[in-house]
């Protein structure tokens, strides 16, 4: 599996909306500085209609490269550098020194930058998943990557966590740093929306606002009562209308971390 690199010169804050966009059409994996943003699709994913599409209201060019698939673990790893939430928790590769002065440490292999906790989304989940307690909880991840937001919860005491995912690659890396991590009572599945025949005391959903929105439904008949809801992958624009949805559902909304131009939200059913 060949992966398309997509350059976009682009200001630091359109990076973000651009991010964003680019999600929903497929794109999973970024690169940020300073002169351009660089985003990753799988090749036969690409298509570049929807991309001129996306990119044309704000005038910008980019250029394309291929990737070949023995090269894609090499070119994260060159950008990875590790993760430290605070004192709570820190993210590294093997090649990477143990990270002390944190609660918790995560060990992954870089395949994607999603997942990493170098984006603000994952970042901003993890710090809202400090504030609720997963000891002897039932977790349901949705969405999950590189399965490390599943494995936070279960360092942080859960019982039982399905970790979810609709893409192959995303199901076989989150099934290795699940292994590296040693937490056997993570379950790694591939899906294709939020349905569960299972009721978990915690449910975190880190993808984007249409995908939210499209199972909405589902991630209510998931949780359980008086049950702990996190939800990612929003710009700041998306907060009124994921407030509106969920509290015709019942919910009720806790608070709202911002980092740039992402949110990531803690809500209460």
């Amino acid at each position: 599996m060949n992966y398309i690199e997509i350059a976009i010169a682009a200001n630091t804050e359109l990076q973000e909306t651009l991010i964003a966009l680019l999600a929903d059409i497929d794109y999973d994996g970024f690169e940020e500085n300073e002169e351009n943003l660089k985003a990753f699709i799988e090749e036969e994913k690409f298509n570049e209609t929807d991309l001129a599409s996306i990119l044309q209201p704000y005038d910008l060019s980019y250029s394309k490269s291929v990737i070949q698939k023995q090269n894609w673990n090499e070119l994260w790893e060159s950008n990875f550098e590790p993760v430290i939430v605070d004192d709570f928790v820190g993210v590294r590769a093997d090649f990477h020194q143990p990270i002390t002065g944190v609660e918790h440490e995560i060990h992954i292999t870089p395949k994607m930058s999603f997942g990493t906790g170098h984006h603000a989304t994952t970042f901003s989940v993890m710090r809202l998943m400090k504030q609720v307690d997963f000891v002897n909880k039932t977790v349901f991840d949705f969405g999950t990557g590189t399965g490390i937001l599943a494995i936070l919860a279960a360092k942080l005491g859960a019982k039982e966590v399905l970790a979810v995912d609709n893409d192959d690659w995303c199901v076989e890396n989150a099934l290795e740093n699940v292994s590296k991590n040693n937490c056997p009572n993570i379950e790694i599945a591939k899906v294709d929306n939020a349905f569960s025949t299972k009721r978990f005391d915690v449910v975190i959903a880190n993808i984007n606002k249409n995908i939210i929105l499209d199972n909405l439904s589902f991630l209510a008949d998931d949780i359980v009562k008086d049950g702990d809801i996190i939800l990612s992958g929003l710009l700041k624009e998306d907060e009124a209308d994921i407030i509106a949805a969920t509290a015709s559902i019942g919910w009720q909304h806790v608070c709202t971390l911002e980092k740039g131009a992402w949110i990531a939200m803690l809500l209460k059913h």
